[in-house]
């Protein structure tokens, strides 16, 4: 059992933000969901735009394949990778 669902339209999964960190990184999995540090306030979407940077760097994806589905202004996120390789789903499955 993964803590990320695929589907048709790409992959899914839940995260947990701690913003206003010394640096952006993955902290793990806690009851399903990641818990991800994030270097960035959350003023603005700064928060949000820093996740989405982060995530695409970390899994070799375009920023533009990762979508905030909701929790925009929460702590709490659902997120979507539109059509994932490979390499993005194994990527992926060593987050957690």
């Amino acid at each position: 059992m993964t803590w990320y669902r695929e589907d048709t339209a790409g992959v899914a999964f839940t995260v947990r933000v701690v913003p206003r960190a010394s640096r952006s990184e993955v902290i793990g999995l806690q009851d399903g969901v990641l818990r991800i540090r994030i270097a960035a306030p959350p003023v603005n979407g700064a928060a949000n735009r820093e996740l989405v940077k982060f995530l695409s760097k970390k899994l070799k994806v375009p920023q533009a394949a990762i979508t905030l589905i909701t929790g925009n202004n929460s702590k709490n996120k659902a997120l979507r990778i539109t059509n994932p390789s490979a390499t993005t789903l194994d990527e992926l499955s060593k987050l957690g």
